[in-house]
């Protein structure tokens, strides 16, 4: 009766090592490139020389490290499987933009590190889901502008680091929510203080000296004057900045309506545009040559796992049937 039960013993330990690979490919133990810590349930793969997220990455990672490569875009289903994420560090990589939705599963985030990128603009919402958030980092980026409301939903930020952009303006009422903010950083911004836009930041400023740390080190475009020291005088013009829609000026839909076809040069259409106007689109991106390597390795590993996982079944079987 010895048979069955040692049989029954393999087929636990083959099922809970099947698990374990299947969880945990991603990590250097099982061949892959990052290195993870099942106490702290961390996992460390920066300075990679990544231009994709690996795979696999355990789902109850708390913490997330992929600064110090290269990544330049993200799917925009990244992390929607690591919902216990409490800090994302995405910051020293080549970030130009961010999609639409890639963080609204990371309903347990605090931290995020967004620094040290390329990121012009940011996608409306963006934050929305991200309400335990405390820290954000989305400093030395060239954000030119930021969307109406980005920030209404992160009411338990304490810290919010813009230094080092290319920002002219804020929103009306961009950080009216966030009540718990104690930190922000404003500075190497080229705010244009001759716009009547900057009276939201200048006023905010005002208000909060004293209770907000380091908001008075923001300066106008030159450096020749404080932010907060700006009046209404000053700031009286209604500018119109570069991302702002405007209409068509009439002059140009008179000529576009009294010219003839014929004197309408055709245009030639650069193929990839072509392929985009049929609707193909370039996937999120590419396996690199090792996440290619190390799928084919968790692949033979798990085939493997089954083929001894079916023995150990039949084997048990075998046995029963002899009793």
């Amino acid at each position: 009766m010895m048979g069955p039960v040692l049989a029954a013993c393999l087929l636990i330990i083959l099922s809970t090592a099947w698990i374990s690979q299947a969880n945990g490919a991603t990590c250097k133990k099982d061949g892959g490139v990052c290195t993870c810590n099942d106490q702290t349930k961390n996992v460390d793969c920066s300075s990679k020389g990544l231009t994709a997220i690996p795979s696999n990455i355990p789902v109850d990672t708390n913490r997330l490290e992929l600064d110090y490569n290269k990544l330049s875009s993200l799917p925009h289903t990244a992390f929607h499987s690591l919902s216990s994420l409490t800090s994302l560090d995405l910051s020293y990589n080549q970030l130009q933009t961010l999609p639409a939705g890639v963080f609204d599963q990371l309903k347990n985030l605090e931290t995020l590190w967004l620094s040290e990128n390329q990121l012009k603009s940011l996608p409306p919402k963006i934050f929305d889901k991200l309400t335990k958030l405390t820290i954000l980092w989305l400093d030395t980026n060239k954000l030119q502008s930021l969307p109406h409301g980005v920030f209404d939903k992160l009411t338990e930020l304490k810290t919010l680091y813009l230094s080092t952009n290319q920002l002219r303006r804020v929103p009306d009422g961009a950080f009216d929510y966030m009540s718990k903010l104690n930190r922000i950083t404003l500075e190497n911004n080229p705010w244009d203080c001759s716009c009547r836009d900057i009276l939201y930041l200048s006023n905010w400023i005002r208000e909060k000296k004293g209770t907000v740390s380091n908001i008075e080190a923001a300066e106008c475009d030159g450096g020749t004057k404080a932010v907060l020291e700006i009046t209404e005088e000053e700031a009286a013009e209604d500018c119109v900045y570069p991302n702002t829609t405007t209409a068509i000026p009439t002059t140009i839909i008179t000529t576009l309506a009294s010219s003839n076809d014929d004197d309408i040069p055709e245009l030639p259409v650069p193929q990839e545009n072509f392929q985009k106007f049929l609707g193909y689109q370039e996937p999120d991106h590419l396996p690199t040559q090792p996440q290619c390597l190390m799928s084919i390795s968790g692949y033979l590993g798990l085939m493997m796992s089954l083929v001894l996982t079916s023995a150990a079944i039949l084997y048990v079987i075998h046995f029963l049937k002899k009793a």
